[in-house]
């Protein structure tokens, strides 16, 4: 196979894949294709699937090049190669302050986790019935454009489930989303001026102000619930 048939076999799998990464591979001598004698690349299927091996201990499991191509020396000389733990992402700790409520810090975070939806069910440990629920509700819904789910979402769907066993369904949890959304109101109106500063920093300041007023807010709500729980 060319490198062009390469990438059309791998790509569905693995669209970042790439011919530049195919050549740095071949340079670190995870793969050796063949050349012709006009010096053109030319790829059996093991290459292929020693690529697909390479690319799968990269993403699922995080394994450095270094640790992939002893698995691949081991594969060459017809051993097994070591057993790899499963890497799955877990529900995010979330960073608190000292009352015990989220911290700014937690509202700064941005993480690039994209879950499939099986991944999402897989992992926050629910059905597809209870994710239906929180979709047609408006507390979880996927990344536009892309049809996967982040951090919150995996929040969410797991913090669902552990109310579920306390009677409470995702139509009960309306009021958590009008809620949010009435706070996030509060939040964008004490921002809009700061975000609309015309020098180099306001953008920056506009975020840094977001995630304290973020944190007051969730701080004032918990601590009037847990108020009122103490006066009924």
């Amino acid at each position: 196979m060319t490198i062009g048939q390469v990438l059309d076999q791998l790509r569905p799998d693995f669209p970042a894949i790439s011919i530049p990464k195919i050549r740095f591979w071949e340079e670190e001598g995870l793969i050796r294709p063949e050349r012709t004698p006009a010096g053109y690349r030319k790829f059996r299927p093991s290459d292929v699937d020693r690529l697909r091996y390479a690319l799968t201990m990269q993403r699922d499991h995080y394994l450095p090049l270094k640790v992939i191509a002893e698995h691949l020396d081991a594969l060459d000389r017809g051993l097994e190669p070591p057993p790899v733990d499963p890497v799955v992402p877990t529900v995010p700790t979330v960073a608190l302050a000292g009352d015990g409520t989220p911290s700014a810090e937690s509202f700064a975070r941005r993480d690039q986790l994209r879950l499939s939806r099986r991944e999402l069910l897989k992992i926050a440990e629910v059905d597809e019935a209870l994710l239906a629920e929180l979709e047609q509700f408006g507390l979880i819904t996927p990344r536009p454009g892309t049809g996967h789910y982040d951090t919150d979402a995996l929040v969410i769907a797991t913090t669902a489930r552990e109310l579920a066993a306390y009677g409470l369904e995702p139509r009960h949890l309306r009021g958590f989303r009008a809620a949010a959304d009435r706070e996030v109101g509060l939040v964008e109106q004490v921002v809009a001026p700061v975000r609309r500063g015309r020098d180099a920093g306001a953008a920056a300041r506009a975020d840094e102000v977001a995630t304290q007023v973020a944190a007051l807010s969730v701080r004032l709500h918990a601590t009037l619930v847990k108020a009122g729980l103490k006066r009924s």
